[in-house]
């Protein structure tokens, strides 16, 4: 709607990777560099880390088109496999054929096969691993023990490890020494600077078919200071300040204007100068793949508490600071046994299953599970509370549990603490495929439209194959919970339609009750 008013031939800050808006920073140039001499050294191991947004795709994307010809790539987007599942994955990204049910020695066997007989044939074969954080340190061993094929002068498989930055910790691990010491070349990809943002704002615009500026300086400014130079949340701040100046009518934008699309993008209000350093990048790092839903989900206004019901005095919050508590009082909620550790492995061996993730407050009510989150003092210090309940009506106090203390807090208290990180647990109904697209079996894109029917209430359809308007269905779910919107229905994709779709468990909404 503000693209003719802004004189632009399309949306410049759309979220959805396109190839024409690629802006490759210094910090992006140099990442590329580093990968890239890493690859030359045909070392086994390249490591790419960045906080979620900063930009770790598109330096991957812009690695794969610089590949020579002669390279054959697996790229494995749902790493969160078992030893057996990697190796299916990576021969069924390379083409690899291989009996039903096979055995581990057996996949080793036919992707050393594949491997040597590329090599006789001089080409290469790179595998690139997104979300790599997610690995099992015993994936990350095998993979340690595929680079073992190797000539006299190179290793045949090159693995490209891209993760948040727990990825780094988790290679620091012991038993992870020897894959550590395989890395040839690493960085991690920093946020984009003041100077930065306004060139990849202006760059987006210019595409876009706007060569005039249209930010004003402040704007760019405020812009920094509240994306902490995350380009995926600078997207989502521009989009909703150009529709808001639309709206308003102003030729130019300014502080206010995005000030204003923080509150309704982030859930935030402007603070005076001076207390924005830090809250910007915990807000950069944990909310910004959460943020997408904003143009999807109307923001409420904040509700005080409830004055009719007894209220539990919030207690200080750096008496609750280890997380263990909240499982231990999720899990009770579940009627489980409660654990002295290790809560999400004894969840496992009840035949449950932790599910964590990064989201916006609306769409952790909407899950409607109770959840361990992550909250903030004022003070921006990291506190761990359980949230058991949100009542039956719109103005209800949410109820949290702090170590062994209960908390009646009303929803404008949970939305100015919470910090977007959230772990819940739920009960899996049986085993899910890897993934559902263009080619999977009809009864997985049957199951796949049944159940976002369920859940979008409307009729399902009786379907053949993975037709588009599935795929713009399952783009519109996540979207609508901020996943990476790419049409497959992944693992993160299907363990959410699942997860939503069980009848078993607590709810929130219905006060816990199962």
């Amino acid at each position: 709607m503000y693209k003719g008013f802004y004189g632009l031939a399309e949306s410049p800050f759309s979220i959805a990777p396109n190839p024409a808006f690629l802006f490759l920073s210094g910090r992006h140039r140099e990442a590329l560099a580093h990968l890239t001499y890493g690859l030359g050294e045909n070392g086994g191991f390249v490591l790419l880390t960045g906080e979620v947004g900063t930009g770790k795709t598109t330096v991957s994307r812009s690695l794969l088109k610089q590949l020579p010809d002669d390279t054959d790539t697996a790229f494995i987007l749902n790493p969160a496999l078992t030893e057996l599942e990697l190796l299916a994955t990576l021969c069924d990204e390379l083409t690899i054929p291989y009996d039903p049910e096979p055995t581990l020695k057996q996949l080793t066997d036919k992707i050393s096969a594949f491997l040597l007989a590329n090599h006789k044939a001089g080409r290469n074969t790179v595998m690139i691993i997104d979300e790599a954080q997610h690995l099992k340190p015993e994936v990350l061993e095998q993979l340690r023990l595929l680079t073992n094929l190797e000539t006299d002068t190179r290793k045949l498989l090159q693995v490209i490890l891209i993760g948040q930055p727990e990825l780094q910790e988790l290679l620091q691990r012991r038993e992870l020494r020897q894959l550590a010491q395989r890395i040839t070349a690493r960085y991690h990809l920093l946020p984009l600077t003041k100077e930065e943002v306004s060139h990849y704002v202006q760059h987006r615009l210019q595409v876009a078919g706007r060569a005039q500026p249209l930010f004003k300086s402040g704007a760019i400014k405020a812009l920094h200071q509240y994306s902490g130079g995350v380009p995926r949340v600078i997207n989502l701040l521009c989009e909703r300040a150009l529709m808001g100046g639309y709206a308003h009518q102003k030729i130019y934008l300014g502080r206010r204007e995005v000030e204003s699309a923080a509150a309704e993008v982030l859930g935030i209000k402007a603070k005076a100068k001076g207390r924005w350093p830090w809250m910007a990048g915990t807000l950069a790092a944990g909310i910004a793949a959460a943020a997408v839903v904003y143009a999807l989900t109307p923001k409420p206004e904040f509700v005080p508490p409830v004055q009719s019901q007894p209220k539990v005095a919030v207690p200080q919050l750096s008496r609750f600071a280890d997380d263990l508590q909240a499982y231990q009082a999720l899990l009770h909620h579940w009627q489980q046994p409660v654990p002295a550790t290790a809560p999400c492995e004894f969840a496992g061996s009840r035949g449950l299953a932790c599910l964590d993730g990064v989201s916006s407050w609306q769409q952790l009510l909407e899950m409607d599970y109770p959840a361990v989150v992550s909250l903030r003092g004022q003070d921006g210090a990291l506190f761990y509370g359980a949230l058991l309940s949100t009542g039956d009506q719109a103005d209800s106090p949410l109820t949290l549990q702090f170590g062994d203390q209960w908390v009646s807090a009303s929803k404008s208290w949970f939305i100015s603490h919470f910090d977007g990180h959230y772990s819940l647990i739920w009960q899996p109904s049986g085993q899910l495929p890897r993934l559902v697209g263009e080619g999977s079996p009809q009864g997985q894109v049957q199951w796949l439209e049944n159940t976002l029917s369920r859940l979008q209430h409307r009729s399902a359809r009786m379907l053949g194959s993975y037709d588009l308007e599935l795929k713009q269905q399952v783009m519109s779910f996540q979207r609508r919970f901020g996943l990476e919107v790419d049409g497959i229905a992944g693992r993160q994709t299907l363990e959410l339609l699942s997860l939503m779709s069980s009848e078993q468990g607590p709810r929130l909404s219905r006060g816990g009750d199962a």
